[in-house]
This record gives structure tokens, C-alpha cells and sequence, in this order.
């Protein structure tokens, strides 16, 4: 420790004189006068109550309380220079920790690349990823757990405080098993989905999907009856490949079902699952966030058109 009567140049002084046991060739490296130097030293020592040098026409040689002195003194200017290090470069972005929120099914094709270019891009940032429901994750940017989120556009109870900036965007269609015979038409009308099962994501953990629903059903005079309402992306493509219903989802999920499932436009167009940045409105984004940041929006260009 630092006793309140010593600086920082104290140490860097008594350490110069240490290494070179001679108070002219130090002051010569440290580019001060020489008497200046000898006083900072013996100030050095009444501050601690004890010799740490001996003195002598060719020069100095440490006493034991010098030796240990000195070995101390190395060790806290390492660790002032460390610490100075980390800040600086923690303001250029490029040291921390970075607490990313998402949702795993609708940022596929955005979050992995963009996520791949920042490591290299600050590898002494430490990003932790958090896979939460929608509601989750605005109260998480809301209470300042979460530095960001990639995910849905907020919708109802969720978009209070929160800001998002769209980055990609993909038409709502149905998803139906591939021997179903809505599979074989080009484009399934939005009224043809009456007559069908329907699975959907429970709504309490995915309120923005079901706002979502809200706009696709908005014009049906009667909304389909739901056979299953699944926790996660996984179980409601096993619900739909095993037959208890057909399902609308974005044009994203036939990237993550692959040939397990068929995915045909809704007639007429106009939904789509935006798909971007959210944080919070009152909460600063840190240097590293504002650099994860941009990598997610360089994605946008790489995303094909759907």
C-alpha cells in the first residue's frame, strides 16, 4: 500500500536509484536534478521510518529493508501501470465485459457472425451471451443486466424504455409438414389458416410473437384453434413435423427446420418479423457495446433477401 504521504514518484524514484545504486546515473535517467532526487528519497525514508539505502562516495547499496522495499514497489508500479493499461483500454472498447442478450431462432444469421468478428476484433473482451424470452430480455436492458439485446422487435408491455434499431426483416409465412397439402401450393391465403391447427409459443414467455399473430389474424373472422403452445423454437418444429398443427413463423425458422418442414408465403404479404438492436433508453451503451454494435449491423448486407 501507498501510505497517504507517498506518491506514485516516490516509488519511481527510490526503484531508479535501486537499480542503478548511483543517485547521478538515476537522476541522469529520470531526468532530474540530482539534489532534487536525493531530497525525494530522504523523504521517502522519513515517511517510513527507516533507511532503505546506504550512502557512500561510489555510490548506494540497499539495506534489507531496501531490498524488500524495492521488491514491493515494483510489484505496485506494475499494477498502477496495469490498471492505467485496462482502463484506457476499456474507453477504446477493448477490454471488459460485455452481457449480450438474445433470441436464439429469429438472430441466427446475424448474431454467430457478428459475435465471430468482435472476438477477433477485442479477443480481451469478455462476452457473456444470455438466451431469454422476449419479456426477459427488456427487463434485463430495463434494470442494466444486459448491455444490449439482438432480438424481435419489442411489442406491448415489452417496448416501454427500450429502444430498437431494425436491422433485418423477414416475411411471416406457415410452416406445415412437407406431405401436407398446403405444402404444395406457392403462397397459402391467410384465410385458408381458419379451417387449421395452429402451434404457437406460450404466450407468456413470447408476447411478441403473439403480437405478431395479432396483425397476421387481424382481418379472419375467426382466429384457428390452438393444438400446442411450445417453450422453445425446437419443440414447436418437432409440434409441427409430428402433425398437431401448422404454424406461422418468419422465413427464418426454414433455415433452422431445414427439410423437416415446408414454408410457404402468406397471401397477401404485409407481416414481417423485424429483427434487431434493443437497449435500454436511459442506459449508455459502453465503447465495447457501441463496437458489437456496428459488427451486428455490417451483417445486414450479408443477410440474403428473403
Amino acid at each position: 500500500m501507498v501510505r497517504p504521504g507517498m506518491e506514485l514518484r516516490h516509488l519511481r524514484y527510490f526503484v531508479a536509484v535501486a537499480e542503478a545504486l548511483n543517485v547521478t546515473r538515476a537522476a541522469a535517467r529520470l531526468r532530474v536534478a540530482q539534489p532534487a532526487l536525493s531530497r525525494q528519497i530522504q523523504d521517502l525514508e522519513e515517511e517510513i521510518g527507516v533507511d532503505l539505502m546506504k550512502r557512500s562516495p561510489r555510490g548506494v547499496t540497499l539495506t534489507a529493508e531496501g531490498k524488500l522495499f524495492l521488491e514491493e514497489a515494483r510489484g505496485i508500479l506494475r499494477s498502477t501501470e496495469d490498471s492505467v493499461e485496462k482502463v484506457r483500454a476499456l474507453a477504446r472498447g477493448e477490454f471488459g465485459e460485455l452481457h449480450v442478450g438474445y433470441s436464439p431462432s429469429p438472430t441466427v444469421e446475424i448474431l454467430p457472425p457478428a459475435l465471430a468478428a468482435f472476438q477477433r476484433l477485442a479477443p480481451r473482451v469478455s462476452v457473456r451471451l444470455h438466451d431469454l424470452a422476449g419479456n426477459e430480455l427488456a427487463a434485463g436492458l430495463r434494470s442494466g443486466l444486459l448491455d444490449l439485446a439482438v432480438m424481435q422487435r419489442p411489442q406491448g408491455e415489452n417496448a416501454p424504455g427500450i429502444q430498437f434499431e431494425p436491422i433485418v426483416g423477414y416475411p411471416i409465412c406457415v410452416a406445415v409438414p412437407p406431405s401436407h397439402p398446403l405444402a404444395r401450393k406457392r403462397t397459402v391465403s391467410i384465410g385458408a389458416l381458419v379451417s387449421e391447427k395452429v402451434v404457437v409459443f406460450r404466450k407468456s414467455e413470447y408476447a411478441d410473437y403473439h403480437h405478431l399473430l395479432d396483425q397476421v389474424f387481424s382481418g379472419l373472422p375467426a382466429r384457428p384453434a390452438i393444438a400446442a403452445e411450445c417453450d422453445s423454437g425446437s419443440s414447436l418444429i418437432t409440434a409441427v413435423e409430428s402433425g398437431r398443427g401448422v404454424a406461422v413463423l418468419p422465413s427464418i425458422f426454414a433455415r433452422i427446420s431445414g427439410r423437416r418442414l415446408a414454408f410457404r408465403p402468406l397471401s397477401p404479404a404485409g407481416s414481417v418479423l423485424e429483427v434487431g438492436i434493443s437497449r435500454a433508453v436511459q442506459g449508455d451503451l459502453t465503447p465495447a457495446a457501441e463496437a458489437f454494435c456496428r459488427l451486428v449491423r455490417t451483417e445486414r448486407k450479408d443477410v440474403p433477401k428473403r
